[in-house]
């Protein structure tokens, strides 16, 4: 892996490619567009280093990737969080756009592309993105969510959290006691298919409402509506 930025860079993108001329041409192009451009050609290092311990705030990934297609890593980046992934790929059969979708993709381009065009495609979806999770701190009572350092504390004590885990309760926390269904959460956060993942999300609530617990000395701020979803309690009663 390669990483090129510059100070005044503004946001963070990562290109996933095994085309290393493509590479160059768009860590040259986004560099000078003042992104910060990470370029990794390894699926494996993707999935394996990159991913799991980098904040980005876009992932241009293609889908003709040697040991691992760009479909299994989009599905296992979801596990870890709700950035913006762009499928830019040569495979532009129908079959293959809709699948860049089911496993958890934003937005397809095919190649050849206009590289203006993704640019504005990449903006498109980071702005939208920010609109989900503002920055700032959201603050109930002794609860601290801080969105720019991606910090849950309470009491000043900082509890340990995934980016998912984090995701979820930010976005909930933004909207305090507005139900949201499990389709609702999915579509804001999780983005992957809800048919064949309700359960997931089921498995992070309640793994998030066992560490609010520890960490907010047993108060719940998620709370279950029947038959309809979760909401943010913002006095955790």
């Amino acid at each position: 892996m390669k990483i090129f930025f510059r100070e005044d860079s503004m946001y963070k993108i990562l290109f996933i490619d095994d085309d290393l001329d493509f590479l160059e041409s768009n860590r040259i192009y986004f560099t000078r567009k003042g992104f910060e451009v990470l370029c990794c050609e390894d699926a494996g290092q993707a999935v394996g280093k990159i991913l799991p311990s980098t904040r980005l705030d876009c992932v241009i990934l293609d889908i003709d990737m040697p040991g691992m297609d760009g479909f299994e890593i989009c599905k296992r980046f979801r596990e870890l969080s709700s950035t913006p992934v762009i499928f830019l790929s040569g495979l532009t059969d129908l079959d293959n756009r809709l699948q860049s979708f089911r496993s958890g993709g934003d937005d397809f381009l095919a190649k050849p592309y206009d590289i203006t065009e993704l640019e504005y495609r990449i903006r498109a979806r980071i702005r939208k993105n920010e609109n989900v999770f503002f920055s700032g701190t959201l603050t109930y009572g002794a609860l601290a969510i801080d969105t720019d350092r991606r910090i849950i504390s309470y009491e000043g004590r900082a509890g340990d959290f995934s980016a998912l885990q984090f995701d979820i309760l930010a976005f909930m926390a933004r909207n305090p006691n507005k139900v949201f269904s499990y389709e609702q959460l999915y579509d804001q956060v999780w983005k992957t298919p809800i048919i064949r993942s309700r359960h997931n999300i089921q498995v992070a609530v309640a793994t998030i409402r066992q560490k609010l617990s520890r960490l907010c000395n047993g108060k719940q701020y998620i709370r279950t509506v029947s038959r309809k979803g979760y909401c943010f309690s913002p006095d955790g009663e």
